[in-house]
């Protein structure tokens, strides 16, 4: 007679525990927070000084939030240029909560209490009596301290929440931005001014994209680079070995013999591009290059994507 025993009940395995997940800080690690408060305080300060120092006395418009702001200040000159430019933002910033990234939005935050202070007490008015003059200088400093607080992972509010918002969503540039929001701005508020005054904003707002863009992108652009050589292995060698910059190999056909042609293909920075067209010379002067500009690079080694 055969007996059984009972089956050993199975061990219950113990759930898996969660992965614990840390918060990652607002603002950053301390290093991170006190170089991006500097951006911030440095292109305030040096922003507040263009307002107040030539927009006002030379009673230039602007656009975007400031350009309202100076507008209700020659429309009501008791009127304080600080607490103005606060209370407009706080709409502003209740859109931009919805569609930019926290960290950005807190270090904008600060960025518009740091820009109000600064309006409030950086009161030097600069003497420039020549209006072209003026509006080149007022270009040139407006768009210096815009561009330091971009550089930071914030903005002043007004107009860079607004940019930034189009940069991520459609890729529209930030210069571009600027440019062409003022422009539609100072064609209503050409009304309230003289068209003298007007068209000297205009060069204003003009000068200042320009610096912004150059702040920005212009020692971070990328160039793409084409290259048709019979000696593209000897090219593709010495890219990758002397610049240690990856290239891409495409199978390409001449149209007119039928010849297969290999094109190398390759993003370099502005500061690499010098050295790329030395390597080229140096191994075939009468190599096919053809070199472009690039907006955005999305990539670990090479990308130049803003950090907004």
């Amino acid at each position: 007679m055969e007996t059984s025993s009972p089956e050993d009940p199975k061990e219950e395995k113990p759930l898996p525990t969660p992965p614990i997940q840390v918060a990652t800080p607002v603002f950053g690690s301390l290093k991170d927070f006190s170089w991006n408060l500097l951006l911030i305080v440095v292109g305030s300060c040096v922003s507040a000084l263009a307002i107040n120092g030539i927009l006002l006395p030379q009673k230039f418009m602007s656009g975007g939030l400031t350009g309202i702001v100076l507008g209700i200040k020659f429309l009501y000159p008791p009127a304080s240029v600080a607490v103005l430019y606060f209370v407009l933002n706080i709409p502003v910033f209740m859109l931009g909560s919805k569609m930019v990234g926290r960290r950005f939005f807190w270090y904008s935050v600060i960025g518009v209490l740091v820009l109000t202070i600064a309006l409030y007490f950086i009161k030097i008015e600069l003497p420039v009596h020549d209006k072209i003059l003026a509006a080149i200088l007022a270009g040139i400093i407006l768009g210096a301290g815009a561009g330091i607080v971009l550089r930071s992972q914030g903005s002043g509010g007004g107009l860079d929440v607004l940019s930034v918002i189009l940069l991520n969503k459609f890729s529209i540039r930030i210069g571009n931005t600027f440019l062409g929001v003022n422009i539609v701005i100072l064609a209503v508020a050409a009304l309230m001014v003289s068209l003298d005054a007007a068209l000297y904003t205009l060069v204003y707002m003009y000068v200042s994209s320009q610096v912004i863009e150059i702040i920005l992108t212009g020692l971070s652009q990328r160039k793409v680079v084409l290259i048709i050589s019979q000696h593209w292995k000897e090219i593709s060698d010495q890219i990758l070995h002397r610049l240690n910059r990856g290239i891409t190999h495409i199978h390409g056909q001449g149209g007119y013999s039928g010849k297969e042609e290999k094109i190398l293909y390759a993003v370099v920075t502005i500061r690499e591009l010098p050295r790329i067209k030395r390597i080229i010379k140096s191994i075939d002067p009468n190599a096919f290059v053809v070199i472009y500009n690039t907006m955005e690079v999305m990539g670990q080694r090479i990308g130049n994507q803003p950090h907004w």
